[in-house]
């Protein structure tokens, strides 16, 4: 049976020059995203959280925990996340 942990993870929301939503979690480097809309990139980006975690448990890599919320951040999203046993 998979335990499940509740992490928050701050995630820093701009638009580009193109208009688009760009997102980027502080807490795991790479993971990141981007949407025409703020509805479509906080969906990208949860399931981007949660695709890259998946690689990390797969590859026996330890999880980050958000330490210190960044103070000016666009949105903290919560997660479910998959716990070892």
């Amino acid at each position: 049976m998979i335990d499940y942990i509740k992490n928050k993870y701050t995630v820093i929301i701009e638009k580009d020059e193109d208009e688009w939503y760009v997102s980027d979690v502080v807490e795991l480097p790479g993971c990141h995203t981007q949407g025409k809309t703020m509805e479509e990139v906080v969906a990208m980006i949860k399931e981007a959280i949660n695709l890259h975690i998946k690689v990390m448990i797969k590859l026996g890599e330890s999880i980050p925990i958000e330490r210190i919320p960044t103070k000016n951040s666009s949105i903290i999203l919560p997660i479910m996340l998959p716990t070892r046993a």
